[in-house]
């Protein structure tokens, strides 16, 4: 490595010394360029970079060669939507210490939240995986993927490149996504009733459906949202904040109640909804009882938006707020068995 670095610092030193020259300035631009190539290439194929980190098998893993690598049984389902999207859902039928699997055990679904995917479940340590915990407790335990992720970037006839595949927002995976998944594992089950757990966006498109499509609301026993996201009027994150400087890219509503995607023009925005502007979600029409978890240093989930949400939820049967969590922590958190998933395991417990 010290040969390596030499070399750099040397040639480095000699481009900087002809900057005078803009001819000059390119070609030893051009040379480093080639230098550095040539000591990637040397490094990948012949081993100059001996000290990097191994790399977790994991990395490289899908979902269901995750569940397998832990000793869990997997199954995996292609659930086509009503406009076309076909969607990856995962599935952990039992645990390893409940292994009958002739007995109908109760399901609870999980859906991921902004751009994770199903894995998010089942990649923390395996004691604080929630999936595996479930599966563990003997549940029937179920990873939504939403359009658009790694596991659900295919369709019935639009190509995964295509400006066509990607037009929609959340509110094609509330109308769409989130049913289709729903109906097939109740159809799939027997089970006329399921437990739904939601992270970040996971709760936000199921704020969307419980409030909209009363016949999914119906087959939702509880619903377990963890860092809620309705409104972000209140968010410090530096992603909204990137995302309000472009606003030509990236539409946001500067509002603490959640309206549909304005699709930027009064024709358009009739041709989705019926009305010149997109109209607001009304989570006071959702019936489903509910259970929140907040993080008091979530950016994203600012408090103070979580505290307008609250006062929405018509059915509120439990709410926590974890001083110590952000947003991420409901996933990846080293205590958040004990801090969240051990009480979600209670509150179903307690229904029976």
């Amino acid at each position: 490595m010290s040969t390596i670095g030499g070399i750099l610092q040397k040639e480095s030193k000699h481009w900087v010394g002809q900057q005078s020259s803009n001819c000059t300035h390119a070609s030893q631009m051009w040379y480093l360029f080639k230098v550095m190539s040539f000591i990637l290439i040397l490094g990948t194929t012949h081993g100059a970079f001996r000290s990097r980190r191994s790399v977790n098998p994991e990395a490289n893993m899908n979902i269901s060669q995750i569940i397998s690598y832990w000793g869990y049984p997997g199954e995996v389902h292609d659930v086509v939507t009503e406009d076309g999207y076909i969607l990856g859902l995962y599935r952990i039928p039992y645990g390893k210490a409940n292994n009958d699997n002739s007995a109908q055990k109760l399901v609870v679904y999980l859906q991921h939240g902004l751009l994770t995917s199903g894995s998010s479940w089942v990649s923390n340590l395996l004691i604080n995986s929630l999936g595996f915990i479930l599966a563990d407790a003997g549940y029937d335990v179920w990873l939504g993927n939403s359009r658009g992720t790694t596991w659900s970037r295919k369709h019935l006839y639009l190509k995964t490149n295509s400006k066509e595949f990607w037009a929609f927002s959340f509110d094609e995976m509330a109308k769409y996504d989130l049913p289709a998944s729903i109906d097939f594992i109740v159809k799939h089950t027997g089970q006329k009733e399921i437990f739904y757990v939601g992270h970040s966006q996971g709760t936000t498109i199921a704020f969307i459906t419980f409030s909209t499509i009363p016949k999914i609301a119906e087959k939702v026993k509880i619903f377990f949202a963890l860092a809620p996201v309705f409104s972000i009027k209140y968010s410090n994150s530096p992603l909204i904040k990137m995302a309000y400087k472009w606003k030509s890219v990236i539409k946001l509503f500067n509002s603490s109640r959640l309206r549909a995607f304005d699709w930027g023009s009064p024709v358009l925005n009739w041709m989705h909804f019926n009305q010149t502007t997109s109209p607001f979600y009304n989570v006071t029409c959702m019936n489903v009882s509910t259970s929140t978890w907040n993080g008091a240093r979530d950016v994203l989930a600012d408090p103070q938006d979580i505290n307008n949400l609250l006062s929405e939820i018509t059915n509120h049967i439990y709410h926590k707020t974890i001083s110590s969590y952000n947003h991420i922590d409901f996933l990846f958190g080293l205590d958040v068995y004990h801090q969240v998933y051990r009480e979600i395991i209670d509150i179903i417990q307690g229904t029976l």
